[in-house]
């Protein structure tokens, strides 16, 4: 053993050179010390990886991989994670040029230890952290990761007809490493999405485990927080990518309709649940509009935009404490509202007959920075629809107004200034053709924030978009009377000159089909370390 050895009084620890060559040696047990010892070695120290790289030693652990023997092949791959966790990519790009990738994913499929799947998909997800490994990730171990961990430990089976099949999601390491792994590669752009939105299974099984979550009351783990940045990101231009998007393009006729409340919609914000729901949907007599046709049995990216999607972001929204988990979900609702196609409409009313809207402004209260900017965005789409508007111009300019910068003070949250450029323009977008909301805002005591920050902000962003919001109050002729009895004159709704020669101004408002910009978020955390 190695304890007798080293009582041995000749004996001294080898050097690193030493290390890495026994990685060759002819006995298998001392390749597998040899790699269990450089997992100890590069624990936390980026000197230690860099001399291995330099050394030659990550091949030979790589080659290792598909070395026949469990002890051999764990301890390779236990030194490969440690080694591809950190900030140096240069030696996650080592082992992604020795074919590194694709030897994981092999040992992923053949292995059937839990630990080894752990090592295996830990080191998949700290190699997905670096951009340029994204869709070599995606290209060479999308499918076996569904197939062997999401599917598996999400509970779902491909086969919905036996209930019992419905199982609930296991929280495992394994899968919060894939999860971990997806999450980063999703966000690589319209490639990687569309990849992973074909992903046999794959959007099924999120969404499953997600249900799971939120049956079970289990909502604030980071699994549940990866699976909630994927689909997410999925959502992100679902509207221009999906296959066969132009055939669901909005008319305009469909987006008018969208603008007549019903009298028998109870208001949303209070009041009896609408009538009309069967078994989960809008019935056509009492919807604010017709779903388009839909078959029994939706399935993979379709599911992506269906009304059921969208109560399962609202339960997370009620349930979860995650902050991440937060803003992803209302990234999602975010992102669905977004664009003028069929489903946005759809999605917009969905969110208001599920009661959606209250919740999303009790989110406004909270005192982190980036769920505020995600909620004020979903809510800026959102009031695309009229019935929308006039409902969050009711009941949620308070606390939009209330985020704001007074003076040269901020705010108790100290907001930053991409969030308090997101508030003002759904400001802008609830007053639009809205002379009511306008109203509600000057008798809310916005102007003076708005003069404020127009006036005195360092930032142009900030600037720009108060003074469209004030731009827009002027323009209602009805309104003047109240605000010049306010003390307010014309001139304080001017756009000031700018300060810098920058780019000419654009007078317009950027509103035109809402905002779907929220993606992410690669996890900076990556994977677990040993």
């Amino acid at each position: 053993s190695l304890e007798s050895v080293r009582r041995d009084p000749r004996w001294r620890d080898p050097n690193l050179r030493e290390v890495i060559s026994m990685l060759s040696h002819p006995m298998d047990s001392v390749k597998s010390n040899a790699a269990a010892y450089l997992q100890h070695l590069c624990y936390e120290n980026d000197r230690i990886k860099q001399e291995v790289r330099q050394l030659n030693g990550v091949p030979m652990l790589v080659q290792l991989l598909d070395h026949p023997k469990a002890e051999v092949y764990r301890k390779a791959c236990g030194a490969l994670r440690n080694i591809s966790y950190g900030r140096d990519h240069n030696n996650k790009i080592t082992i992604k040029n020795c074919d590194g990738i694709q030897a994981l994913v092999r040992l992923l499929r053949k292995c059937s230890s839990v630990e080894v799947k752990e090592l295996v998909t830990g080191t998949l997800w700290n190699l997905s952290s670096h951009e340029p490994l994204k869709m070599v990730v995606i290209n060479n171990g999308l499918q076996t990761l569904c197939d062997e961990i999401i599917i598996p430990h999400s509970g779902w089976r491909k086969n919905p007809g036996d209930a019992s099949e419905l199982l609930s999601a296991e929280w495992t390491t394994v899968f919060k490493n894939t999860s971990g792994c997806l999450r980063n590669v999703s966000s690589d752009g319209a490639e990687a999405r569309q990849r992973l939105r074909e992903c046999e299974g794959l959007v099924d099984a999120l969404l499953h485990a997600l249900h799971s979550a939120v049956v079970n009351k289990d909502t604030d783990n980071k699994s549940v927080e990866n699976c909630v940045c994927i689909l997410r990101n999925l959502s992100y231009h679902v509207h221009k990518e999906i296959p066969g998007a132009e055939r669901f393009q909005e008319p305009h006729q469909l987006r008018s309709a969208g603008h007549q409340r019903k009298k028998n919609e109870a208001d949303c914000l209070g009041g009896k649940r609408t009538k009309g729901w069967k078994n989960g949907f809008m019935d056509r007599k009492y919807g604010t509009m017709d779903l388009p046709n839909r078959r029994e049995q939706m399935k993979g990216l379709e599911l992506l935009y269906q009304p059921e999607a969208v109560r399962l972001y609202l339960s997370l929204l009620t349930c979860s404490q995650n902050h991440n988990t937060l803003e992803a979900a209302t990234g999602a609702l975010q992102n669905l509202a977004a664009g003028q196609w069929a489903w946005s409409s759809y999605i917009r009313a969905t969110v208001r007959k599920e009661k959606g809207l209250p919740v999303l402004v009790e989110l406004l209260r909270s005192d982190v920075d980036k769920v505020v900017r995600a909620v004020a965005i979903a809510l800026r789409n959102l009031a695309m629809d009229k019935r929308n508007k006039d409902l969050i111009g009711s009941y949620a300019l308070r606390d939009l107004v209330g985020n704001l910068p007074s003076g040269q003070q901020h705010p108790a949250k100290n907001l930053e200034g991409d969030t308090v450029v997101s508030l003002l323009n759904t400001i802008h977008e609830i007053i639009t053709d809205s002379p009511e909301n306008a109203r509600a805002l000057i008798q809310g005591h916005a102007v003076q924030k708005l003069v404020s920050i127009n006036k005195s902000s360092q930032s142009a962003r900030e600037t720009k978009a108060a003074s469209q919001v004030l731009q827009a109050i002027w323009t209602y002729k009805e309104l003047r009377s109240a605000l010049n009895k306010k003390g307010w004159a014309k001139s304080h709704f001017k756009v000031p000159k700018p300060t810098t020669s920058g780019g000419t101004k654009k007078s317009k408002s950027v509103k035109q089909g809402g905002d779907d910009i929220t993606l992410p978020l690669m996890d900076k955390s990556q994977a677990k370390k040993k």
